[in-house]
């Protein structure tokens, strides 16, 4: 019972960061299409963007371990 809660975590807890990662990458090659002038900066700030979307998916793999692992 335990597997199929943490794969469920897991699942649900990636869909978002996913979208985010996708939506923040696309914005960003569209800006720096527009303004190729300040593609060094949109590219610095679309890092930090990423990062912070990845730390929701790295929560849910913690969750996802806490309920696998801890009974």
């Amino acid at each position: 019972m335990t597997e199929n809660a943490s794969a469920f975590a897991i699942a649900i807890g990636t869909i978002g960061p996913a979208i985010a990662i996708g939506m923040i990458g696309a914005a960003a090659l569209i800006g720096m299409a527009r303004n190729p002038q300040n593609s060094d900066k949109i590219q610095i700030s679309m890092i930090i963007a990423i990062a912070f979307a990845e730390a929701i998916a790295i929560y849910a793999l913690v969750v996802a371990l806490i309920l696998k692992f801890v009974p």
